[in-house]
């Protein structure tokens, strides 16, 4: 079963990262199992058809009288008909610079939530029906207006919730992004001696690559791949003066595909070869 990226691969445009995004979903098949590399927060607004989807060794099920909020992660889901001859939902990505933005504005719970919880189950009622017609609405507008009209509608709907479920929504919202931060610097930062590519260890982020890179920009104020290069070499550096090993038997571990590339790099970056160092070793 292969992984789908999830918005990116309903993206028209596959450069673009919005912060927000709606997508119909509808299939015809009995059943669909998928494996998913969830990017964004979404809400998954089912209107016709079961659904089934399995997070870090918990799971939950729901028909077209529910919608769930999924965190983004690794997820399989279960997609299902039910009596109807089509599976529909709607579904709503938001980033979480839209999230930090909506609590900053509307709420004032500061606790830090250290529980990791993967979804929210939704009652659909008249209301939720409503602003599905409005979402749909929506779509049919200008491009020029779509994105604006797109964003009152998400605080909308946000407003709505917290409104309904009070503090067990807000203090779900804010586990979202309770450890955005630290969680993502502790992936990049064990990553720093492996071969793994830019698009690799976005993945391991939950992230699309160009939302990824933003956030490394934001976290260490320099690109992902100077600052990869600058840390994997100064650590080959230290290898290398141990005199144990040499470049030609380290160089693939730093993520280089020759030898050469890899000597080039490192005299770019210090002044002298990789073979100068174990010269000097011998002595």
């Amino acid at each position: 079963m292969s992984i789908e990226n999830i918005p990116g691969i309903y993206f028209e445009n596959k450069k673009e990262d919005p912060d927000l995004f709606v997508y119909d979903f509808k299939m015809t098949n009995d059943i669909v199992k998928s494996k998913v590399n969830l990017g964004m927060n979404m809400f998954s607004f089912l209107q016709e058809g079961k659904k089934q989807v399995h997070f870090a060794g918990t799971s939950v099920a729901v028909n077209k009288d529910q919608s769930l909020l999924l965190k983004k992660g690794n997820w399989l889901w279960t997609e299902l008909l039910d009596k109807e001859a089509i599976y529909f939902c709607k579904l709503l990505f938001f980033s979480e610079e839209k999230l930090k933005g909506f609590l900053e504005k509307h709420s004032e719970n500061k606790k830090i939530v250290t529980d990791e919880i993967p979804y929210f189950i939704i009652r659909n009622d008249s209301y939720i029906s409503s602003y599905l017609n409005s979402l749909s609405t929506i779509s049919e507008a200008p491009t020029v207006f779509k994105k604006n009209l797109l964003a009152v509608k998400f605080e909308e709907l946000m407003l709505y919730l917290l409104q309904k479920y009070g503090e067990h929504f807000e203090y779900y919202l804010h586990s979202l992004i309770a450890k955005e931060t630290s969680t993502f610097k502790k992936i990049v930062e064990s990553k720093i001696h492996s071969y793994l590519k830019l698009e690799e260890i976005a993945f391991l982020c939950n992230m699309s690559l160009s939302t990824f890179k933003r956030h490394f920009i934001k976290e260490y104020q320099t690109s992902p791949g100077k600052w990869l290069q600058d840390k994997r070499l100064q650590k080959a550096k230290e290898i290398l003066e141990k005199g144990d090993l040499k470049a030609s038997e380290i160089y693939l571990n730093f993520g280089y595909h020759n030898l050469s590339n890899f000597s080039i790099a490192f005299k770019n970056k210090f002044g002298f070869s990789p073979s100068k160092i174990t010269t000097q070793s011998k002595f």
